[in-house]
């Protein structure tokens, strides 16, 4: 037998269930709204108690009522919100199960690829996978295997917001711990994203990738290209981070790719002006165009002085690749001064490791120029004329290693 109070609970929510099969959209936008200020933060046992030990019927008629009506926007961002409650309530086993076996996960999922939905509503959505995909690694498979890591890295790439953006990215991070079924799928799908056209989806991007790569230990081979196109990136915390990753790649698979890509970048091959700025200013027109490659040039100097810097078997191995001839020909490139004070300073940092460098450097410059550059290496640029670049980007130093032998041709 029920108690009085018992049987008063259970009359009110038998009362609120009929109101909300009766009612239009708008009584049950009021409902939701009313549900969310009572009962967000609640746990599993406060939500029973509240529906009087029914709470999975007014579950089950939510998760209908999505289902049906998720395409049009429906008060979705209401609808996702109260699901969020039963969710993530602690002791939420029997609340997530039921929501997993009408589909759940797929119907979120689902939302997320809906281009005429709100962003504010696949942010909730991904905060709901979110929070199944942290409660174990059965159910980050269940994301996986309903092709999740495909849905979230398109809408990573697609968004325009910075909060959808940044969700997903938690949410591809989330599924690559504790899931080693996926964790390589996750892992190509967030190299994949290396070439999406966002710079703030560009750094979330490589933020987690050096979390994940340590997870997956072997570097894919796919990696090397879009990570070295990053830095033609204009945006220096877009550059920052592929610097870091390429750093942290070194001493992988990868690594050597990686080096000879850096070193070939200091000479970029000449891209022809585009046929519609024919009757443009060909000068501005040729800046212009060649600007990302310039970028790419300066940035893979810098790269180059920060991995030698680091290690010494680094930088024997971009001695064999030729760095120094390229350097001094990045060094005589005047249409990018970054490009020339990277270079120098890379260059220098060879100088003062290695004799055998020096004495080829100053060869190759010349007494006067050599002396500048030892003495204002990071201002330099600023002082060279046409014929000391010239010299520089004609150069024909060849140092294969700083204990063989090495001949300016």
């Amino acid at each position: 037998m029920f108690s009085s109070k018992e049987q008063l609970s259970i009359s009110q929510v038998m009362c609120f269930l009929h109101e909300w099969d009766q009612a239009n959209k708008t009584v049950r936008s009021r409902m939701l709204r009313e549900f969310l200020d009572k009962n967000t933060g609640k746990t599993c046992p406060e939500l029973e108690l509240e529906f009087a030990q029914v709470a999975s019927l007014f579950l089950s008629r939510l998760t209908a009522w999505l289902r049906l009506t998720y395409m049009f926007g429906t008060c979705l961002d209401l609808q996702l919100r109260a699901v969020g409650v039963f969710l993530s309530a602690s002791s939420n086993h029997q609340y997530m199960m039921e929501f997993l076996e009408v589909g759940g996960v797929l119907t979120l999922l689902e939302i997320l690829g809906q281009d005429k939905l709100k962003e504010e509503d696949k942010t909730e959505a991904l905060r709901l996978l979110q929070i199944i995909s942290n409660t174990g690694q059965k159910y980050k498979e269940l994301v996986c295997e309903s092709y999740g890591v495909k849905a979230v890295a398109e809408c990573l790439a697609k968004s325009e917001t910075e909060e959808t953006q940044e969700t997903a990215a938690a949410l591809l991070e989330s599924l690559a711990h504790g899931n080693p079924k996926y964790q390589n799928q996750v892992y190509k799908g967030l190299i994949a994203l290396l070439t999406c056209t966002s710079p703030r989806a560009q750094q979330l991007v490589l933020q987690i990738l050096r979390i994940v790569q340590p997870i997956v230990k072997s570097a894919h081979h796919s990696i090397v290209e879009p990570l070295l196109n990053l830095l033609r990136s204009p945006h220096l915390e877009v550059q920052h981070e592929a610097i870091e990753l390429i750093t942290e790649l070194m001493h992988s698979e990868v690594g050597q790719a990686l080096l000879r890509g850096l070193v070939a970048f200091l000479k970029p091959t000449k891209e022809r002006i585009p046929k519609h700025k024919i009757l443009e200013d060909q000068e501005v027109a040729k800046t212009t165009d060649s600007l990302p490659a310039l970028l790419q040039q300066a940035a893979s100097a810098k790269t180059i002085r920060i991995l030698a810097q680091r290690s010494e078997d680094v930088s024997k191995e971009l001695l064999s690749l030729r760095v120094i001839h390229h350097l001094l020909y990045a060094m005589g490139n005047q249409q990018h001064a970054d490009s020339q004070r990277q270079a120098s300073l890379a260059l220098e940092h060879f100088v003062r490791m290695y004799p055998v460098v020096e004495e080829h450097v100053r060869r190759a410059m010349g007494t006067a120029l050599f002396e500048s550059f030892m003495h204002n290496v990071d201002v330099l640029h600023l002082s060279m004329d046409d014929i000391q670049a010239d010299i520089l980007r004609s150069n024909k130093v060849n140092i294969s290693c700083v204990t063989g032998e090495s001949s300016d041709d």
